[in-house]
């Protein structure tokens, strides 16, 4: 939205072309400890621990064709565990592996936007800019429409005919069997750049809006409130009726088949029925703890993000805001730094749980779950569709980190974090029934 404002110097721009080096820098920096200096360790030992189960296979079937000969009971549990052994090992190569290589591909998504859009709108003119004249409507001159939204819509439409092939490609360089064609990515790379291009012009309009100049709707049922507030409910919930078709069509599979789960139970319809003729992503995470611990911490993480972006709301809105005492009174030392960093802190909450997600994702894939069958392609959509949600809101929150730590936001112009906070809220409770649902029943 175009609104009324001071102008924004190119030094301020700059800036966000300074954060997108650090975060990119800090990515780089992960990504060489966890995938791969750590991964390669964890690796060596997986190919140590899977020669030796080889090994140890042979010789008991050795062993075995002798005549009258047979493997006893301790070199099958021998055999068992070492089996184990060597599938925990692969399970701790993926989980650094693919952490590495997911915070870095984030990194350079974090970096490229922030980073591209800073030098986009630093390289615009510095003149003075003529707001326009106030009317005494709040208005002025100003063109409060944007070609933002046509621009972004164009680059997602790229970008989506071109995701199959990014889709193959970027699996192959979380292989370390496949080689990458990178060709593929470029369709969807020309449309992330449109994107980012959508993006950079948003913020020159929005970086400058100081609270005045919000246009207000007129008609019911939203009259009075914020046009950006009513337009963002009536997002939500078309969004709600997209998950609902997710929800609806795992509820579907899951009273209608006789899944594993119901075959342990000794359900009477699925008496006859074998174990692993139908097997959901809830039957091979709720019987392994460690396989369902990223989950778990994907819900805690997004309920504390929930609130500390409330708190960031809550202390840009409060006017009469004073610094807390001891170790918290020097994180935050004003009201500008504190908003920035409960802002950081919901960021980076956001971003773990795009790692666990993927992370968990690998070891699912691992154990031979994989989106060929229907209950696969239920769950990796409607998971997928939620953490591309939580990717997409993490961008956005990009801005307004760097909006916190610039201009800054306070009781007038808070209203940003306020609407951005309704779709996180939905996001986060969007997982809270997911988890449940998808991973526990």
């Amino acid at each position: 939205m175009s609104g009324q404002g001071a102008h924004v110097e190119s030094g301020i721009w700059m800036r966000a072309v300074m954060m997108g080096g650090i975060f990119l820098t800090i990515g780089v920096l992960l990504f060489a400890t966890l995938g791969v200096f750590m991964a390669n360790d964890k690796h060596h030992t997986w190919e140590e621990l899977e020669d030796d189960y080889h090994h140890m296979e042979a010789e008991y079937a050795l062993d075995s064709s002798e005549e009258g000969a047979n493997i006893s009971e301790h070199e099958k549990e021998e055999l068992d565990h070492l089996h184990h052994e060597e599938i925990a090992a692969h399970l701790s190569y993926l989980s650094y592996r693919v952490s590495g290589i997911t915070i870095l591909l984030m990194s350079i998504a974090y970096a490229t936007f922030i980073g591209v859009g800073g030098f986009l709108n630093a390289s615009k003119p510095n003149g003075d800019e003529d707001h326009g004249e106030d009317h005494g409507d709040g208005y002025g001159d100003d063109h409060h429409g944007s070609a933002s939204p046509i621009i972004f819509a164009f680059g997602i439409m790229l970008f989506l005919a071109g995701f199959p092939d990014f889709v193959i490609a970027c699996k192959a360089m979380l292989s370390a069997d496949l080689t990458p064609d990178f060709g593929m990515l470029a369709l969807s790379m020309v449309g992330l750049l449109t994107i980012v291009i959508a993006v950079s012009n948003w913020w020159f309009e929005d970086l400058p809006f100081n609270g005045e100049g919000e246009q207000i709707a007129t008609s019911y049922p939203f009259e009075g409130e914020h046009i950006r507030k009513a337009g963002l409910w009536v997002f939500i919930m078309s969004e709600i009726m997209v998950f609902a078709t997710f929800f609806s069509s795992y509820l579907r599979m899951r009273t209608e088949w006789c899944t594993d789960w119901a075959i342990r139970d000794g359900v009477e319809a699925c008496k006859d029925v074998p174990e692993g003729t139908v097997v959901t992503a809830s039957d091979l995470l709720r019987y392994d703890f460690a396989t369902l611990l990223p989950g778990a911490i994907n819900t805690f993480a997004l309920i504390i993000s929930s609130y500390t972006i409330v708190l960031a709301l809550k202390t840009a809105k409060n006017a009469k805001w004073e610094a807390p005492s001891g170790f918290m009174g020097k994180l935050m030392p004003t009201r500008k730094a504190a908003v920035r960093n409960y802002l950081i802190a919901t960021l980076m909450l956001g971003s773990l749980f795009i790692v666990l997600k993927l992370v968990e994702w690998s070891h699912l894939v691992a154990e031979g779950f994989d989106i060929g069958t229907v209950q696969g392609s239920i769950f990796y959509i409607a998971t997928g569709a939620h953490g591309l949600h939580v990717f997409i809101g993490l961008l956005v929150m990009l801005y307004l980190v760097f909006k916190a730590d610039t201009v800054g936001y306070d009781e007038d112009n808070a209203q940003g974090i306020e609407y951005f906070g309704l779709y996180w809220h939905f996001v986060d409770l969007a997982w809270v029934v997911i988890f449940p649902a998808f991973y526990l029943y």
